[in-house]
């Protein structure tokens, strides 16, 4: 019988909860660290995270700490589940505490503005090397709400080292949550980070009323936008055919759980970006990873006609309904020359 581990989950949200619960069915002993002390509270007594998921009882091994300090004692995972603007602040209190090397699962998806790093480089960058032993990122189709549940879910592990995507794989896997490894780190994080936009624009076309086909359309070109931008920082072209690029653009465009999506039907009704942002009560990824990504266009000189609209709408207060009627009057073109222009450029490397 496999050897049961000690692991933080740093984030009490309902994703870091949710891997949580995960976890614990596996019966490993599962520490999960929030800066909340009433929501910690609430979780070792009565077992329930009722302000992210609302109704589930949660395993009784898992344990809730306030004290970031005591959570990480004699622990050698950590599973970093905390919004992207807050990684850094998080791991520079970590290494406070510190003294032995880390495997760092991180199951967030966004992209660094200004910087433009992916999650894995933000920690590469924080973490001495002597402290870090391996970075893996877990990604996929997969909402909370239905995790928690225990309903059907795939997702993907990918690391530098395959050794250490599949060590986090066997901690994961079980009946309801089935894990794949892929060796493609760039495109499984760019994928998971990209397609909040595009779940943010799926949302305007919802909020606006245009259906369906107009979705359907978005979802598809956006895909190729991801896959344009994620060949040109060195991913491979087929990861976004996988779990992390049409898997995770299908689920976060098309859910209500997806907030997102939600921002984006909240601004296709007429909300302004603010009142969005003070509706949702949660991160809302996609807007900071929209700055990113028009900020990685402009630097690998990549066309994102989704992301240049989304911009628009979100930073220099366009009209959403221009935008996406814009978009629909661009100049004509061959449905696969996109494709064509990733696979001659493959070839030449």
């Amino acid at each position: 019988m496999q050897p049961k581990d000690k692991i933080t989950v740093l984030g009490a949200g309902s994703w870091g909860t949710a891997l949580a619960m995960v976890l614990a069915d596996n019966g490993h002993e599962v520490r999960l660290w929030g800066h909340n002390e009433d929501q910690i509270n609430q979780l070792n007594t009565l077992h329930t995270n009722e302000k992210y998921l609302p109704g589930i009882t949660l395993p009784e091994n898992i344990v809730g700490y306030y004290s970031l300090e005591e959570s990480l004692k004699d622990i050698e995972t950590i599973v970093l589940a905390v919004p992207t603007k807050a990684i850094r602040e998080v791991l520079k209190k970590v290494l406070d505490f510190q003294k032995t090397p880390l495997t760092i699962v991180h199951v967030s998806k966004g992209i660094e503005p200004d910087t433009l790093l992916r999650i894995s480089e933000m920690i590469e960058e924080e973490v001495p090397s002597e402290l870090l032993k391996d970075v893996v990122v877990l990604s996929g189709p997969s909402h909370a709400e239905e995790v928690s549940l225990r309903h059907p879910t795939t997702v993907t592990v990918s690391s530098k080292r395959m050794e250490a995507a599949e060590k986090i794989q066997d901690l994961f896997i079980n009946q309801n949550f089935r894990v794949y490894t892929n060796p493609d780190i760039i495109g499984v994080e760019i994928g998971g980070a990209l397609k909040n936009i595009i779940a943010l624009a799926a949302g305007i076309t919802d909020g606006l009323g245009y259906g369906d086909n107009a979705k359907a359309a978005l979802i598809t070109r956006g895909l190729a936008e991801i896959a344009r931008l994620g060949t040109k920082m060195g991913a491979s072209p087929l990861t976004f055919s996988g779990l992390t690029g049409i898997g995770d653009l299908i689920v976060t465009c098309t859910s209500v759980h997806s907030r997102n999506w939600r921002a984006g039907n909240l601004l296709g009704k007429g909300k302004n970006l603010q009142e969005v942002l003070d509706n949702m009560g949660m991160v809302v990824e996609g807007v900071r990873t929209t700055k990113a990504a028009h900020q990685l266009a402009e630097k690998f000189g990549v066309t994102m006609p989704i992301t240049s609209a989304l911009y628009n709408v979100l930073f220099n207060n366009a009209s959403p309904k221009h935008e996406v009627d814009s978009l629909m009057a661009r100049v004509k073109t061959h449905e696969m020359e996109d494709l064509a222009n990733v696979l001659e450029e493959k070839v030449h490397e």
